[in-house]
């Protein structure tokens, strides 16, 4: 999207705060050493939505997919080249120990 970006992370060893933090500084730097962006890159902060079970995953998942489809950018996610819905990505299997569907 190009004026935010959605991700479906799972963390276990650090805070999503510092994931967070490690994704946008990671960007920022390459962008600033690649495109000769200048800071701030970033707006301050972020929010987040916390995933329980295996059904709200695939709700969330869907409603980031068919963002590019909202905006009008494409007419399928998967026409969307920065999005995981785009088949050009290998991508991780669903986070383990999400309780199922009821």
């Amino acid at each position: 999207m190009p004026d935010h970006f959605h991700v479906l992370i799972t963390v276990t060893r650090i805070s999503i705060e510092r994931a967070i933090q490690f994704i946008k500084g990671g960007f920022a730097f390459r962008s600033g050493k690649e495109f000769g962006f200048s800071a701030p890159v970033w707006e301050r902060g972020f929010s987040e939505v916390r995933i329980y079970d295996a059904e709200h995953f695939a709700q969330v998942r869907q409603y980031v997919h068919n963002n590019p489809v909202r905006r009008r950018m494409v007419n399928e996610p998967s026409d969307y080249p920065y999005s995981s819905a785009c088949t050009q990505f290998v991508l991780d299997e669903t986070p383990q120990g999400l309780k199922p569907a009821a």
